[in-house]
């Protein structure tokens, strides 16, 4: 599990990304971290967390707005990852969108 998220008060957005891969890296992993990597740099990004086991993988990335995500889902480089991920990592993903009110959380 990655947790990497130092989000501000609410409200801003979570892009929840749940997916099931097909077998094997194929260069998935080597991606997955270069889009970490890009989305850093990318105004309005806030964090991120993802899960993983052998059946199912969720990712929230955070963002400040709506036209934040929106930048990126057109990053040209993004765009690659998208459609590799369609031809050959993902056997099926789905993309939930919402805007975050509240949050808390505990920490021992």
């Amino acid at each position: 599990m990655t947790i990497t998220s130092n989000a501000p008060q609410p409200p801003y957005y979570a892009v929840i990304f749940s997916s099931q891969r097909t077998e094997g890296d194929n260069g998935y992993g080597r991606m997955a971290q270069k889009m970490e990597e890009l989305a850093y740099k990318e105004p309005g990004f806030l964090g991120i967390e993802s899960a993983r086991d052998s059946e199912l993988g969720i990712t929230v990335s955070y963002w400040e707005s709506l036209d934040a995500i929106k930048t990126w889902k057109e990053n040209s480089a993004h765009k690659v990852a998208q459609n590799k991920g369609k031809e050959e990592w993902y056997k099926n993903y789905s993309v939930k969108i919402c805007k975050v009110e509240r949050a808390y959380s505990f920490e021992m």
